[in-house]
């Protein structure tokens, strides 16, 4: 298969350009390539979000117990249109969307304070342990680590 010309403006129309963008359709909001069934697409991509939220539920129980029936539409609405960075950070990425809009419930801000206390996460790099001692707080809530341990202070106002 050659590959095209970089100034050509008609995208690639191999299996591997149709593979790229079903995968796109299902992992991060793209629209439905031309050839597939709507509804079976829809289907799936429904269900691979249930998947990946269920991911992030074995990674940050305390934010999903916090959201409880709220958790799956939560999640669903804020999910839909990115592409995964792993379990680990889509919930740390949503637990800070959460508190930046001021509905992180107190039982995932406790679990948000003691990750950020343990652990430096810029949002792009993976996380990494932190060597020095470190202090957080989110939504009332405030932990220390020390030594690689962390304590959680001061519980989240509830």
């Amino acid at each position: 298969m050659s590959t095209p010309h970089p100034a050509d403006p008609t995208p690639p129309t191999g299996l591997a350009a149709r593979q790229a963008a079903l995968v796109a359709t299902l992992v991060a909001g793209a629209p439905v390539p031309a050839g597939f069934v709507t509804d079976r697409v829809d289907a799936a991509r429904a269900a691979l979000l249930r998947k990946r939220a269920g991911e992030v539920v074995r990674h940050w129980p305390l934010l999903a117990a916090g959201l409880g029936d709220a958790w799956w539409g939560t999640f669903r609405d804020w999910a839909a249109g990115r592409p995964t960075a792993g379990s680990l950070r889509d919930g740390w990425d949503l637990a800070r969307e959460l508190r930046h809009r001021g509905e992180l419930p107190p039982l995932g801000a406790e679990e948000l304070v003691v990750r950020e206390a343990a652990h430096h996460y810029d949002g792009e790099q993976p996380p990494r342990h932190r060597r020095l001692p470190a202090f957080a707080r989110t939504g009332g809530a405030v932990a220390l680590q020390l030594a690689g341990r962390v304590r959680l202070l001061r519980p989240a106002r509830r």
